[in-house]
């Protein structure tokens, strides 16, 4: 019988699935996994929230945030870095676990893909923090109305129900990641392609290491929003040209790349599993056997960690415009 291994996750998003993810597939190829809070040989947590630090074992970070790993307070880490030197750490983008990877190399039926876009372009999104990404939604949407099914700019009326059926309709989807940085790709462009609906895409500088550049378009190879948009209408108005993408594979060759790779991400389960190590949380003072110690640290780690929380939170919405217009006595303009 297979070996017992308990596991759990927390400080995930809150639609985040403990029985049903990629972490718990490929572990039970060789485990027997047992799911529990209580007294886990291994705990999976994520950046929302801060109750990981209550778990005395091998702590295991993931983020689908732009935020890097702290090895102090966790022992592996998988996030979007691009940083393959240390043992501790796997590149594994946040789209690995939004679905199989291996689906974006089945054949592609081009006659059947054309035939399924009946509409223009959409945008989905919640986060309204991307001016970037609203900019150019409202440029695109002068040549032709681009359909928003999101919170952010919705024009439905409604929000939408299953994503990738909405975005199946669609000639093109608009992509962009909430922010710019090398190796932070997520599942924005993994869905377009999932619903072979062309993406327009803006954020990580080195995406050729995830997809194939052929097979969408990427800002980074136009420049401006005025070049890609020329781009998007002429493939708008040539079938041809439009077809062409598709006759791409969504990855270099049709292979999975090497951070999506399951064989190579369970090699790395496998070495936190089995490898001997000092656990970071052997120094936490929230373990302490004094109980005044052990309230103290605990209430200090909360504090610490929303102190961050709201500092993020109303850094990433201050605009500096919209002081200037107050000072001034104006309303703050929104982009055109």
């Amino acid at each position: 019988m297979p070996e017992k291994l308990k596991i759990y996750f927390t400080d995930f998003w809150s639609n985040f699935d403990r029985q049903d993810n990629l972490f718990v597939k490929l572990l039970s190829e060789e485990f027997d996994i047992q799911i529990t809070g209580l007294n886990p040989d291994i705990l999976f947590f994520s950046y929302f929230g801060n109750n990981h630090t209550r778990f005395n074992c091998k702590r295991v970070y993931f983020t689908g945030e732009n935020v890097k790993p702290d090895f102090r307070k966790c022992d592996y880490a998988f996030s979007f870095d691009l940083n393959e030197d240390s043992p501790k750490h796997y590149r594994l983008p946040l789209y690995a676990l939004f679905d199989d990877v291996e689906l974006l190399t089945r054949k592609k039926d081009i006659e059947q893909i054309i035939a399924e876009k009946t509409r223009f372009c959409n945008f989905i999104y919640s986060n309204p923090n991307s001016r970037k990404r609203i900019e150019f939604f409202k440029k695109l949407s002068k040549y032709k109305e681009v359909d928003s099914g999101g919170r952010v700019l919705n024009n439905l009326g409604s929000r939408i129900d299953n994503k990738i059926e909405f975005i199946r309709q669609y000639k093109f989807t608009i992509a962009f990641e909430n922010e710019a940085h090398p190796g932070y790709t997520t599942e924005k462009l993994f869905e377009s392609m999932l619903a072979n609906s062309l993406g327009i895409y803006h954020g990580n500088d080195l995406v050729h290491k995830d997809f194939n550049t052929k097979s969408f378009l990427n800002y980074a190879d136009y420049g401006s929003d005025e070049a890609l948009i020329e781009r998007i209408i002429e493939l708008d108005n040539d079938v041809d040209k439009y077809a062409e993408y598709f006759k791409q594979p969504y990855f270099v060759d049709n292979k999975v790349n090497k951070y999506v790779d399951n064989a190579n991400i369970k090699e790395f389960l496998m070495r936190v599993v089995n490898e001997e190590i000092g656990l970071v949380s052997a120094n936490s003072a929230i373990f302490s056997a004094n109980p005044v110690v052990n309230k103290l640290a605990v209430a200090s780690s909360d504090a610490v960690y929303e102190s961050k929380r709201l500092l993020k939170k109303y850094v990433s919405n201050f605009r500096f415009d919209k002081v200037l217009y107050r000072l001034k006595g104006e309303k703050p303009r929104e982009p055109e």
